[in-house]
């Protein structure tokens, strides 16, 4: 019978059909041990890797983490209610020792239950993505803005559509802040299962290596995988760019168990080409190939012009050689590489490609390239920029459009790819007139030593390849950095605060404190045109 569940802060299905952990260890091969007055028919209806996000009839999934083993918090899902316990032998011998001696509940034991949380998760949940149209969308760059245009071709097509990405998950038009780009299984396979309850029928997800390396996609059917690009980023959890690659081709590979049955591949770079290989290997169907170069492909964009209003129009032409227009409202050669490939994507899905295109040309991204406007004579723009690859990108495209001078604001994360401070420094060095090296997210870091490896490599480019009179200026406090550039603007120029874009707080110590590169860019920006007299600066 249908479970009626009270549920956390999550978003989880009202109504689950239970499963019997005897199911549940026959699926995956995990030994079933009972503990207490337990049957084997023990009904579990959701899962959970948190012990405090436990509801009755859950399966919490206690596996070995880099610091404890999450057998050692058993003792609390249980008394809020877990049926059944999904762990490792050392698991296994932990619960022994942290287990009152009434608890009643059923383990799975396996030698990597990590590996098997994903299919067993979407068992629980009645296998969600078989019944959907789910669109996953990976990368290094464009995930997010590619996630949206998708979003907004496909709900123009007449679809109740779902968004999960890096800045929001939105269930039929209902929005929450999302922590990671790839919610782990158990949340991923929930949403799914709620989505479909509330009516979706199409799913667009970023899809991470992060997520694919750590099998938070398992268990996921995807219909379709589409590929934005590769460069240098995570190689604090990749060794190489080679293991980066490869993470995200779990999406394309022939025997992967997350292949996606089609595949829609952007082939503009030399990553893109080798995935297009990837896909096209094994009994698949033909993948759709995207260019915005002079690389032969299904969809290609011609050259692009700029509106008065910065938007650009380009012509771009299908498989069968038939122009189409499309407006992006998004500055920047590479949006019209992200737009090309979600109407690849949305026509693959079912969309007309008249209608997508048109609903494309109304997508705006928050935190990217995100203009902040409080009756300035310059441009103040705000983006997540936090790769060497994108922010040059992004200055770039900023640099078609300056009028006058160019200031960019950037730090660098702590905790992860230390390689690539320097290379930010560097991008930055070249490519503005005013740099303010300043603090991202330190996290547990020093954050002066953080900023010492992006000035170096800032400093290390020599002066003849900086602009005429380029600055460079080291200002730790994130706030008094984003008030000096914008005290530095005159009529004309143009300020780049990037490396945060949407994100609400700044990590500090391992300590989250609220901080919103809009609202601190849109309170210098009053504060300088309440303090400026007349119209002119």
């Amino acid at each position: 019978m249908a479970s009626n569940r009270r549920t956390t802060g999550l978003i989880r299905p009202r109504h689950v059909e239970p499963t019997a952990v005897s199911v549940l260890s026959t699926a995956t091969g995990a030994r079933l041990d009972l503990i207490g007055s337990v049957p084997t028919d023990a009904a579990v209806s959701g899962v959970s890797l948190r012990a405090q996000d436990i509801v009755a009839g859950d399966l919490f999934a206690a596996l070995p983490g880099g610091r404890t083993h999450g057998a050692r918090f058993a003792a609390d899902a249980v008394k809020r209610g877990a049926t059944a316990i999904l762990t490792d032998a050392a698991g296994r011998a932990e619960l022994g020792r942290v287990l009152p001696p009434d608890a009643a509940c059923a383990v799975l034991v396996h030698a990597d239950p990590r590996s098997v949380l994903g299919g067993v998760s979407a068992r629980i949940y009645g296998n969600p993505s078989q019944r959907l149209k789910l669109i996953g969308i990976t990368g290094t760059s464009g995930k997010t803005t590619t996630a949206y245009m998708v979003e907004a071709a496909m709900m123009a097509a007449g679809h109740t559509v779902g968004l999960i990405g890096t800045v929001e998950t939105r269930v039929d038009g209902v929005a929450q802040a999302s922590s990671l780009t790839t919610p782990e299984a158990p949340t991923l396979q929930a949403l799914l299962a709620a989505m479909l309850e509330r009516g979706v029928d199409v799913v667009v997800m970023e899809v991470s290596s992060h997520a694919l390396a750590l099998g938070r996609v398992d268990g996921a059917h995807f219909s379709l995988g589409a590929f934005t690009n590769l460069s240098q980023d995570h190689l604090d959890f990749h060794p190489t760019m080679r293991d980066y690659f490869e993470a995200k081709a779990q999406l394309f590979a022939a025997g992967s168990s997350t292949r996606a049955v089609r595949s829609v591949v952007c082939v503009d770079d030399d990553w893109g080409r080798r995935m297009l290989d990837v896909a096209r290997r094994g009994d698949a169907i033909a993948p759709v190939t995207v260019s915005t170069t002079d690389v032969p492909a299904d969809w290609h964009a011609g050259p692009s012009t700029i509106e008065s209003d910065g938007s650009q129009r380009v012509e771009i032409t299908d498989s069968a050689g038939i122009s189409h227009d499309l407006t992006v409202r998004l500055p920047g050669r590479y949006n019209i590489a992200n737009a090309t490939l979600a109407v690849a994507v949305a026509v693959a899905a079912g969309a007309p490609v008249t209608t997508a295109a048109s609903a494309i040309a109304d997508v705006s991204v928050p935190g990217r390239l995100q203009r902040i406007e409080r009756g300035q004579d310059f441009l103040a723009i705000v983006d997540y920029a936090h790769k060497p690859g994108a922010l040059e990108a992004v200055l770039a495209t900023l640099d078609e459009q300056a009028r006058g001078r160019v200031a960019v604001v950037i730090g660098a994360g702590g905790d992860r790819d230390s390689a690539k401070r320097p290379l930010m420094g560097e991008v930055a060095a070249r490519r503005a007139d005013f740099v303010v090296i300043t603090d991202d997210n330190p996290r547990t870091e020093d954050p002066a030593a953080i900023r010492a490896a992006v000035l170096a490599g800032a400093q290390a480019v020599p002066d003849d390849e900086r602009r005429p009179g380029a600055e460079i200026v080291e200002i730790g406090d994130r706030r008094a950095a984003i008030e000096a550039a914008i005290a530095w603007a005159r009529t004309g120029d143009i300020v780049l605060v990037a490396g945060k874009g949407h994100e609400a707080g700044q990590e500090i110590d391992g300590v989250k404190h609220l901080f919103d590169d809009r609202d601190v860019v849109a309170d210098a920006l009053t504060n300088v045109v309440d303090n400026t007299p007349g119209a002119a600066r």
